[in-house]
């Protein structure tokens, strides 16, 4: 029997590393210029073609190589980082591993031409898939300049994969706002498609990140330093009224290196409990130090993983560090420490002090109380068995306790005698046969038969009183402090969130007509300027036109500044900043289709805006309604913007309560 184990040649070796090493464009920008930073360069020029699909070209005056280190660089597992395995333990370099120009080397085509400082000659290398097409001296200057050409050639399958320009430019914008951070004594130019995007100079790291993200930061970003024998905190962290929905700013780095740890930016937003809304999320630009022996960077190829020895000291430091920044600059509760620990904080009671006068109130007398309708006056004398009538006060009507429809939330509206008249929301005999075959049906067909179950009322026996804030019963359903909907299932009792509810109804009926919607522009009173990242500019500069198609008018004031002059006449009473920065966001997270992220975000904001409110009364006739359409959405159970719509109080939970 032949032998079927064989070592795979070096070019497919690589190829395979590559797969982890290198994912996309940007991917090839952090190795390249990471290596530029270990050989001392200051000064780096990033130039790209067509988001780096047809050329990446870094060039640094680094200190360059020889001719035979220029050809060992792309060996894999070739290195001048490391020697031994305890030099992973006292790393000071950006890469160590010896993977990052193989890999590349073996998914594109490659030239690299390099110098030494102090040399008058270089040398120039070209490698077209892994193999050496030539190699010769050069005139050159000090320092490197990689050229990557036609990313992923010859693997088809892997450039395949590549998204738009535009994502993977907003991908390579993220990747080099990292890169910036970290290095801020280094000088940054980025060139896309002869256009200069970015041109840093070295200087502190305040000014880095308003450079980078807008002056406007300036102002929103306080200090934090603390040094302690386990670590040193340094950077930037937001103010909470600065805290964002959307793209928050939020950057770990660690010995000079980027990284990705949840469990530290756990600790960050625990410190903005209470400070900032459940939906939105601070900025924050946190630098550590540390021994270079209690980490772990050798975790993933990409090293963006990083274990630490000493992770719950650090996470106490940490948030020791955030919360007295926010306690200096009073944006969250401090100590006084100076303060006399013996003043009282409340007056010394005095028993001689003069008493408060009493008043004498008579309990029974009530100024508002209004002659309440009989049982057959609301209900009819056919079914005034089936209710026991409330013993209720009413008041003079507000606007806010009666529906659109004009019906009051008890069914029932004045007389102008000042009694009741029954309304047509009464007629409960006619709404329970219709509303229970509708909602039966609706609700089959969401849940299946076994979670149906029939609970006929006993006209013979009386219903039990209703609790304050729950209205009449529509069937089985009731409504609970105008904003939650109650009706039994087989599983216990089920509860609506009505607005959600609505919401995931006008939204399915949106879609199903999507094809028939029209985008008009329609102007704004007062434009809305934008100030974005230069990530999300360079997104928007490339959806633009197609925005422009769909009804948006956005004018480039230059220097990643944009105003929104005109949104879809659909949209004319929704956030226009947040449709764009949502569009942005959608188009750059996944790549969808414009046309399609439009019309799901322009029903999203039509479902918000003219779904029924929490707290807003309803009549029989609009529970039977939403009910019943709502049970006959393939997805009831969520809404649009994926939130649970009911939830299922447990026959069990109920009998425990009980006892």
């Amino acid at each position: 029997m032949n032998d079927i184990i064989r070592q795979l040649p070096d070019s497919v070796a690589n190829q395979i590393a590559a797969g982890e090493v290198i994912q996309r464009p940007a991917s090839v920008i952090k190795e390249l210029v990471e290596n530029s930073i270990d050989a001392g360069a200051d000064a780096v020029t990033i130039i790209l073609k067509d988001a780096g699909r047809t050329l990446i070209q870094v060039i640094d005056n680094g200190s360059g190589m020889s001719d035979t280190d220029a050809r060992m660089a792309f060996e894999r597992h070739a290195t001048s980082k490391i020697s031994s395995a305890d030099d992973l333990f006292t790393l000071h370099t950006m890469g160590f591993r010896g993977e990052a120009l193989a890999s590349i080397a073996a998914i594109a085509q490659v030239e690299l031409r390099t110098m030494r400082r102090g040399e008058t000659l270089g040398s120039r290398i070209i490698i077209n898939g892994s193999r050496v097409e030539s190699q010769e001296p050069d005139a050159g200057v000090p320092g490197s300049n990689m050229m990557v050409k036609n990313l992923f050639f010859n693997v088809p399958a892997r450039r395949k994969f590549l998204k738009k320009d535009a994502v993977e430019m907003s991908a390579i914008m993220r990747e080099f706002e990292r890169l910036a951070l970290v290095n801020t004594g280094v000088d940054f130019t980025l060139v896309s498609n002869d256009t200069t995007v970015h041109s840093l100079m070295h200087a502190p790291l305040k000014k880095r990140i308003c450079d980078l993200f807008g002056k406007n930061l300036d102002k929103q970003l306080i200090p934090i330093e603390t040094d302690t024998s386990i670590v040193s905190v340094s950077g930037f962290i937001g103010l909470p009224e600065n805290a964002r929905k959307r793209n928050p700013l939020q950057f770990f780095m660690v010995n000079g290196r980027n990284m990705q740890h949840p469990y530290f930016r756990k600790a960050v937003l625990q410190c903005y409990d209470r400070l900032i809304p459940a939906d939105t999320q601070p900025n924050y630009f946190i630098s550590l130090r540390v021994d270079p022996e209690t980490i772990d960077v050798n975790i993933h190829p990409t090293k963006s993983e990083i274990k630490f020895e000493n992770e719950q000291a650090i996470w106490q430091i940490l948030t020791a560090a955030i919360r007295d920044s926010l306690g200096r600059f009073n944006v969250g509760p401090s100590l006084d420490f100076d303060r006399e620990a013996d003043v009282p904080e409340i007056p010394v009671f005095n028993p001689e002090a003069e008493k408060m006068p009493e008043i004498d109130v008579d309990p029974a007398y009530n100024p508002f109380v209004e002659r309440v309708p009989s049982t057959d006056e609301i209900f009819g004398s056919e079914l005034a068995g089936s209710f026991r009538p409330r013993e209720t006060v009413h008041t003079r009507e507000s606007a806010s306790t009666r529906s659109e429809s004009g019906y009051s939330r008890d069914g029932y509206s004045p007389r102008r005698d000042g009694g009741m008249q029954k309304t047509a929301a009464t007629d409960w005999a006619r709404l329970y046969d219709d509303f229970m075959r509708k909602r039966d049906e609706g609700m089959s067909s969401a849940f299946g038969a076994a979670h149906m179950e029939e609970a006929p009322v006993d006209a013979g026996e009386s219903a039990p009183s209703l609790m304050p804030g729950m209205s009449a019963p529509a069937g089985h359903v009731f409504q609970y402090r105008d904003t939650y909907l109650l009706t039994p299932s087989r599983d216990g009792l089920m509860v609506i969130d009505q607005h959600r509810a609505h919401m995931r109804v006008l939204y399915d009926a949106y879609m199903s007509k999507v094809d028939e919607q029209e985008f008009v522009a329609q102007a704004t009173m007062f434009p809305d300027v934008l100030e974005l990242s230069a990530a999300q500019s360079a997104v928007l500069a490339d959806i633009a036109p197609r925005m422009s198609r769909l009804g948006f008018v956005i004018t480039d004031r230059g220097g990643n500044s944009w105003s929104i002059d005109g949104v879809p006449s659909q949209l004319i009473d929704t956030s226009a900043r947040d449709m764009v920065l949502g569009m942005i966001e959608s188009v750059t997270e996944t790549g969808l289709d414009l046309a399609s992220a439009l019309h799901e975000q322009v029903a999203l904001a039509v479902a918000r805006s003219g779904a029924i409110r929490r707290g807003q009364p309803l009549t029989s006739d609009e529970i039977e309604r939403l009910l019943s359409d709502l049970f006959r959405s393939r997805t009831p159970a969520l809404s649009p913007d994926g939130k649970s719509v009911f939830a299922i109080i447990s026959n069990d939970y109920i009998t425990g309560l009980l006892g």
